[in-house]
């Protein structure tokens, strides 16, 4: 066992360096500039999230209003946030059955489950206390649910296959696994999708439904949250535990590796789209965790997860700015990963290959 934790002297905490919970803490302007920081992140990811979610959803409804040129404006945007049901279950090459998509989810999840319950049972519910666990609980979520959502689509394309009918539907038409309600009731095949040029093969399509999205949405999420934890975790806080002499031990390599491994291998064979727009919910996902951490910290004495987190120190402000600003290439870093791999395989596999961009 002291293989997979490391010996009790091995642990590491960071030193208190002040009282957090009194008044003089928190009322500087080493503070101010931090929430300052924050706050320009939270707005940004909102304003981001509002203007390709909820306003593409009202502009679609009044789509039958706008001229053409509106049309086609509003058909771009459209695009960057459309998700089709099968995208969800279905794997990016023809040849591969999407049974294999589903074996891959299940055997991340229980591997991810099992590990998450090893550090809880040997840590104590303090491993929520860190970032780290947040991804890792949030990428085993995200597993669960893509087992869920493939186990479905496996029925459905079993279904189709054998030409029976699914739901009182025809198996040759690509139908949706969940009722059609919020963001789906807007995705209906009509004239209007025509005049927006859609592609032919799609209007027989099912849209995703709720679900679809929140797994799509808990997916980019997590790219970006993982790519932050590793690089924040390799590039800078092990050199300088390394310095203190720290050793590192099987879950925390596990921690901060096999995430990455199971999500790059998910991407690698998945069909969800990965628009820019939804770095906005990766942001929110971060802002949460600093306020969480604020919150707590007002609170109760405590010390910091994290060395840059500590409001406390000179460079607190320019360490919150460079972790904002970190969240950009961290994202763009698997968008780029997205994009060679629609290079990669729709150029060796043209025929085959079957994810829209």
């Amino acid at each position: 066992m002291s293989f997979l934790t490391g010996s009790p002297k091995s642990s590491w905490q960071p030193i208190m360096t002040a009282d957090t919970t009194r008044t003089s803490y928190w009322v500087n302007w080493k503070v101010l500039v931090c929430a300052i920081w924050v706050l320009i992140t939270a707005l940004s990811s909102i304003f981001l999230i509002w203007k390709y979610e909820t306003l593409r959803n009202s502009r679609r409804r009044s789509g039958n209003r706008e001229t053409h040129q509106q049309q086609q404006q509003q058909q771009e945007e459209e695009t960057l946030g459309v998700l089709y049901e099968d995208e969800t279950w279905r794997p990016c090459l023809k040849g591969v059955h999407p049974v294999w998509l589903l074996v891959f989810r299940v055997f991340a999840f229980i591997v991810l489950l099992v590990l998450l319950i090893i550090t809880a049972v040997t840590d104590g519910g303090s491993i929520f206390y860190f970032y780290t666990q947040w991804t890792f609980t949030s990428i085993t979520i995200y597993f669960g649910l893509g087992s869920l959502i493939s186990m479905h689509g496996c029925y459905r394309h079993h279904k189709k296959a054998s030409g029976d009918k699914v739901d009182n539907v025809d198996g040759d038409a690509e139908q949706g696994i969940y009722d059609v309600h919020g963001l789906s009731q807007t995705f209906s095949v009509s004239n209007h999708q025509k005049t927006l040029n859609t592609p032919v093969e799609d209007l027989g399509r099912q849209p995703a439904g709720t679900w679809g999205y929140i797994f799509q949405i808990i997916f980019q999420m997590n790219a970006g949250a993982v790519m932050l934890t590793d690089c924040v975790f390799w590039f800078i806080i092990v050199p300088f535990l390394t310095i203190k002499d720290y050793n590192l031990n099987f879950l925390i390599i596990n921690m901060h590796s096999i995430n990455a491994v199971f999500l790059l291998g998910d991407t690698a064979l998945n069909c969800l789209r990965f628009p820019l727009f939804r770095v906005g919910y990766f942001c929110m996902w971060t802002v949460t965790y600093v306020i969480f951490q604020w919150i707590l910290h007002a609170c109760v004495k405590l010390w910091w997860p994290y060395p840059f987190l500590d409001l406390s120190s000179s460079f607190a402000p320019l360490w919150y700015c460079s972790v904002a600003l970190l969240h950009i290439p961290c994202y763009g870093i698997f968008a780029l990963i997205i994009k060679l791999k629609h290079y990669v395989l729709s150029t060796r596999f043209p025929d085959s290959y079957q994810c829209r961009r």
